[in-house]
């Protein structure tokens, strides 16, 4: 045996010796997966996580057992969100979540006492109140546990493998082996792995629930039943980029706002987050838009324009935030998002839901500024594209934004993928460019055409002619044809 097996066969004993210390009152226990080493409060977080948080999902989800929990009910739906997660590589909605816990007490998967304990955890973490946390922190917690579990099966069972007969080497490299393999627990750095041949069964089942009357799109609607058609998501994709393009003035805010809109009234939660316009001009454009009354007109309509909103059916979030112009980066961009994951204390003291986005508008990325600021225009301006498709992907939203066009472009008549100012790396990173174009006589006409200059999914090259009421704020009130 070399000397450097002898002296890692001594550094092994050592590790061995004060696992004991930490773990068995006596050599020899054997321990098995243990409970979470958390409070209650901090394990509903994390089944709270599981069943709403992709990102965290895909970090440690592979490291979550059910038979962590010390409560059946939570033990129970998060054996449910796993299996939903390991088939979908989705976390949930609230609506699937409850027809999953229906399933498993048809197929009596939960029976009697466990079937309203898991109906209590599901109603817990799917409350208006239910605390998120950090997502960052509390993967990395799991992570941790995860890997002291691990590493402790591990030492222990090196130490059956030292009071074994078997050659001393072969001992010591199976010994390295698990002690290396329980040392990589950890959170998933490796990216998303996605088998194509093994997934072929879920892409069927996939495409087949898309036929199905009635089916609820993937996608966040843009609110035109014909533009969503057109969309490979039947709307705006989730870990997506959109880019409304178009030259100054030509409505990239009305068609944000609008967007925006359209998917906070179809029950969507949206961020609104403007870098140019202030937050309360654009709630009365809101206004205007909403109630069907202009802008000019709502100080004369004061009581008619509040009767409308108030009686506004069930709607999702639409929380506005701005920022001057040049300093929101896409790390406090991702930051307010996290808050925003956890109740918090309003001003007067009262306590505001958590909320989790579905869609996330940037009033617009041309105007933010990068993380790392370098003297290349060019790299900074790839800083922020990257950032904002990255916090897509990671919170499985989908994000929305606008971009200028250059000079040429403002000249052109259809503004195309090549128009877009200063960076055309700003193209190669969107997932959809949509570029606006009208013509003075189409504008005077309350007309515009939106443009398909560059798509990753689908077809692009063709053209939506739209009727609008700009004097509401009403980017699109019908369709005229498609071409």
């Amino acid at each position: 045996m070399s000397v450097a097996a002898v002296e890692a066969e001594d550094a092994v004993a050592a590790m061995i010796g004060s696992a004991y210390s930490l773990t068995a009152s006596a050599p020899g226990v054997t321990i098995e997966a243990d409970k979470f080493d958390f409070g209650a409060e901090f394990q509903t977080k994390i089944a709270t996580h599981v069943m709403r948080d992709i990102g965290f999902m895909r970090k440690v989800g592979h490291l979550v057992m059910p038979d962590y929990f010390e409560n059946v009910g939570e033990a129970a739906i998060v054996n449910l969100a796993l299996k939903y997660f390991k088939k979908y590589n989705e976390v949930p909605e609230a609506k699937v979540a409850i027809q999953l816990v229906r399933d498993a007490k048809t197929d009596k998967t939960i029976r009697g006492d466990d079937l309203a304990l898991a109906g209590e955890a599901m109603r817990a973490v799917f409350s208006k109140d239910a605390s998120i946390g950090n997502s960052d922190s509390m993967a990395e917690s799991v992570a941790s546990f995860a890997r002291y579990q691990a590493m402790s099966a591990a030492i222990l069972k090196s130490a059956e493998m030292l009071d074994s007969k078997i050659n001393k080497d072969e001992k010591f490299k199976k010994i390295e082996a698990s002690i290396k393999l329980a040392a990589s627990v950890g959170m998933n750095v490796d990216g998303e792995e996605y088998d194509y041949f093994e997934r072929i069964t879920e892409r069927t089942r996939e495409r087949q629930e898309k036929t199905v009357a009635g089916a609820v799109p993937a996608g966040i609607t843009t609110g035109n039943i014909q533009i969503d058609n057109l969309l490979y998501h039947k709307g705006w994709g989730r870990r997506e980029l959109s880019v409304i393009m178009g030259g100054a003035k030509s409505g990239k805010t009305t068609a944000l706002l609008h967007f925006g809109k359209c998917a906070a009234l179809s029950g969507r939660n949206v961020l609104y987050v403007t870098c140019e316009v202030a937050g309360k001009i654009l709630a009365e454009r809101l206004d205007a838009s909403i109630s069907g009354i202009a802008v000019k007109q709502l100080e004369l309509k004061i009581h008619d324009v509040e009767d409308v909103i108030l009686k506004l059916p069930k709607h999702g979030a639409l929380k506005i935030h701005e920022y001057p112009s040049g300093t929101l980066t896409p790390a406090m961009l991702n930051a307010l998002i996290q808050r925003y994951k956890s109740p918090r204390l309003n001003a007067d003291g009262s306590t505001a839901p958590a909320i989790v986005f579905d869609m996330v508008v940037v009033d617009y990325a041309d105007i933010m500024s990068p993380d790392f600021r370098t003297n290349d225009a060019i790299e900074n301006s790839k800083n922020i594209w990257l950032g904002l498709r990255a916090i897509a992907f990671e919170e499985n939203l989908a994000m929305l934004t606008a971009t200028q066009t250059n000079r040429e472009g403002n000249k052109s008549a259809v503004a195309k993928a090549t128009d877009v100012a200063e960076d055309f790396n700003k193209i190669r990173t969107a997932d959809i460019v949509i570029s606006i174009n009208a013509t003075d006589e189409e504008r005077a006409a309350g007309e515009a055409r939106l443009y398909f200059a560059a798509s990753r999914n689908q077809e692009s090259g063709f053209t939506i002619f739209i009727k609008q009421a700009l004097s509401m704020m009403r980017f699109i009130t019908s369709i005229i044809k498609v071409e």
